[in-house]
């Protein structure tokens, strides 16, 4: 990936802090999208135009002329500091034995990283999952995304392999994590990003179980965009791939999640095959090899409901009425989730005041936890 300019051409302060927090142009233009997403711009700044405002010049060398408005408020407001000064040159070449120290300082980080700063990131990690549990998306997507970028940033430069992989590992878990707080905000391409890079982490960690774990997610994100098709293929795939190299509790959520991909295909025999398939996988006891894994036969039935709902099957009511009082109260979104999937069957079958009253629920969870998605399918199912 390119970086802000690194010639020896004046610069300007708005690249020397690039440099500073280790962001490349694509980095940097992938934190303007979001940061405008997030309060409702619809603006942009690509990765070209993110390196002429590093460097102070145009392609052709010419002087950069007045940037736009909009360009000038993201900028102002992402540094703190007005556009004047952030595109002021630096004229501080950089030498050779700058860039030594750069690198140097770069190593340094990354043998700072030990077993212990892994288990501390682990650590972080497992509290944010509660927290999302709980509170939803809203309450921490931001700082997850900074433990993510810094665990990134300084993973190519950590030298001991095991403690690269162990780190790698707990990077893919975050940015498994982020890809399903940001579908559950409505911000589909960004979830498919993190689950990128979370395959990406996985290659690092040399794991197949997290790699199918990190590309079976993908397969949501194709769901809530309309690609069902793709989804049955992705996760159909993964599993043959998966057979007999992950762990069986792994195993069975992937059969699970192939079992919801063909469900939202209108397979309905392939879905409840591969719903058995997983209930016979499933290990009766979870023997510590998944971590990042929340799954047992109380959500394995949530999940088959989920697909009988999504089929119009009168039978997803009892098994959904069933979850619903064995779910641990924790699960806040899950249980957003089994009451929309309950008001839709009762809409189906003509049992508008249970609807009601699963939808009422539904309403006032989604709220609670800040979920987009959700709120998204309750105005779908009014509609």
């Amino acid at each position: 990936m390119s970086s802000p300019d690194r010639s020896g051409r004046p610069g300007t302060l708005f690249g020397e802090l690039l440099r500073e927090r280790r962001l490349t142009a694509e980095a940097f233009s992938r934190e303007v999208e979001r940061f405008a997403r997030e309060r409702g711009l619809k603006a942009t700044l690509g990765p070209r135009h993110v390196q002429r405002l590093a460097s102070g010049v145009r392609a052709d060398g010419r002087p950069l002329g007045p940037p736009r408005p909009i360009t000038r408020r993201l900028l102002e407001e992402m540094f703190n500091l007005p556009i004047a000064r952030l595109l002021e040159p630096t004229h501080v070449p950089i030498s050779p034995a700058s860039d030594d120290l750069e690198l140097q300082a770069r190593i340094a980080a990354g043998r700072n990283i030990d077993e212990r700063t892994v288990k501390l990131f682990q650590h972080q990690l497992d509290i944010a999952r509660v927290i999302d549990r709980r509170l939803g998306a809203p309450a921490l997507l931001g700082q997850l995304r900074a433990q993510i970028d810094q665990m990134d940033a300084v993973l190519d430069d950590v030298l001991n392999q095991p403690t690269q992989a162990d780190l790698a590992a707990v990077l893919v878990d975050a940015s498994a994590l982020a890809g399903w707080q940001s579908l559950d905000q409505g911000l589909t391409s960004d979830a498919w990003a993190c689950y990128n890079r979370a395959i990406r982490a996985a290659r690092y960690a040399q794991s197949p179980a997290l790699e199918a774990y990190a590309r079976a997610g993908q397969a949501v994100v194709l769901l809530d965009i309309g690609e069902t098709q793709a989804a049955v293929d992705l996760t159909d795939d993964v599993r043959a791939t998966a057979k007999g190299r992950v762990p069986d509790l792994l195993f069975s959520w992937l059969t699970a999640g192939y079992g919801e991909a063909c469900a939202a295909n209108g397979e309905g025999l392939r879905s409840m095959r591969a719903f058995d398939d997983a209930a016979r996988v499933m290990p009766n006891t979870a023997n510590g090899d998944t971590p990042y894994l929340v799954f047992d036969s109380t959500h394995l039935s949530r999940w088959r409901g989920n697909a009988l709902a999504r089929l119009r099957a009168p039978e997803a009511i009892d098994v959904l009425s069933d979850v619903l009082v064995r779910l641990d109260s924790s699960f806040t979104r899950a249980e957003t989730t089994l009451r929309i999937d309950l008001a839709q069957v009762f809409t189906a079958t003509g049992e508008e005041d249970a609807a009601a009253a699963h939808m009422e629920r539904a309403r006032l969870l989604s709220a609670q936890v800040g979920s987009v998605r959700q709120r998204n399918r309750l105005a779908a199912l009014v509609g």
